[in-house]
C-alpha cells in the first residue's frame, strides 16, 4: 500500500500541491510552496549511529543540532545515513525524505523523532516524491506513524 492510499484508508484529510521538484527547504521557499498550501514547511533528516536509524522531522527554518539530538536519544553520535540505507529501508531518494516513508520500513528499523513545536499545527510533507507536497494535521501524522507500528518520540 502506498502513502496516499494509506492516508485515504485512515480517512486522514490532506491537501495536495503539485510543483516543480525541490530538494531543499531553500528550493521549496523559492517555489513559494508555503504560500500556496496551508502548513509549516518542514524538513526530514535520515540519521543513524552504528546500529539505530532515526528520521528527524522538524521545522524547515530550524537548524538541526545533531549533538543535542544525540544526547536526547542517549546516542554517542549521529550522522546522516547513506543513500543506500535510505533507499533500502524507506524506499526513498534524498530530497524526498518524509516521515510518511516509514510505511516502507517493514522491519521497523527507524524511530521517528518529531519536533514538539509542531504540535497542533498543519505540517508540509512529501508523499514520496519531491514534486508533490501534502499538508496534514500534526495529530494525523502521529496517527499514520502509529498505524505503521513505528516508535516516535517528541523532542
Amino acid at each position: 500500500m502506498n502513502m496516499l492510499e494509506t492516508l485515504d484508508e485512515l480517512k486522514i484529510e490532506y491537501q495536495i500541491l503539485k510543483h516543480n521538484p525541490v530538494n531543499t527547504i531553500e528550493e521549496a521557499l523559492k517555489e513559494n510552496i508555503p504560500g500556496r498550501i496551508d502548513g509549516i514547511e518542514c524538513k526530514s533528516l535520515f540519521l543513524k549511529n552504528k546500529q539505530n536509524y532515526y528520521l528527524y522531522f522538524l521545522e524547515g527554518d530550524v537548524k538541526a543540532d545533531l549533538q543535542e539530538l544525540a544526547s536526547f536519544l542517549h546516542e554517542p553520535k549521529l550522522r546522516f545515513a547513506p543513500e543506500e540505507d535510505l533507499q533500502g529501508i524507506l524506499g526513498l531518494d534524498s530530497g524526498s525524505v518524509t516521515p510518511l516513508g516509514v510505511i516502507n520500513d517493514k522491519d521497523r528499523m527507524v524511530t521517528v523523532v518529531i519536533s514538539g513545536s509542531l504540535k497542533d499545527k498543519r505540517v508540509l510533507v512529501h508523499p514520496d516524491s519531491n514534486d508533490t507536497t501534502l499538508s496534514i494535521r500534526f495529530d494525523d501524522l502521529l496517527r499514520y506513524i502509529e498505524f505503521t507500528k513505528h516508535v516516535y518520540l517528541l523532542v
